[in-house]
């Protein structure tokens, strides 16, 4: 006969819960983006290097908080379709830092557009203040000492 589990302990799992509710708003910003051709991840990737100029993969995997090998994964479509640039990296040859292209910056303008029109619906079904404070706490879930 098989062992028993006590099933509620598991509807309390933090980790479960916020990847659901990451997958799900995810889902919908993707949505969102569609139309650029770009994933919610690899916008990220094209703001960050906007924001904060050429970096390594693992100074932009740090920034993400991603598994390096995933955002190799991740950006490989991006130089593909010359979005971003990978070059040696100027104080260390043997590293390599990413660089958005012009095309990238433009790619980036028109998501952005639509980016903003997902940040409103979402601001609008969840509330603008439940948002700010959501953000304020998932921030420090990201950056806890687990």
């Amino acid at each position: 006969m098989p062992a028993t589990v006590d099933k509620e302990p598991f509807q309390l799992c933090n980790c479960l819960a916020l990847r659901q509710a990451a997958r799900h708003v995810t889902q919908f910003y993707d949505t969102c983006l569609a139309p650029t051709g770009l994933r919610t991840t690899q916008f990220s990737i094209l703001a960050k290097l906007a924001n904060r100029g050429p970096l390594t993969i693992n100074a932009l995997a740090r920034e993400l908080v991603m598994d390096r090998t995933t955002l190799g994964r991740t950006m490989l479509p991006l130089e593909r379709d010359g979005l971003i640039s990978i070059e040696d990296a100027s104080l260390d040859r043997r590293s390599k830092e990413l660089r958005l292209t012009k095309a990238g910056g433009e790619r980036l303008r028109v998501a952005a557009k639509l980016w903003s029109v997902a940040q409103t619906r979402f601001e609008a079904a969840f509330g603008s203040a439940r948002a700010a404070t959501l953000r304020s706490e998932l921030r420090a879930v990201a950056s806890s000492e687990l």
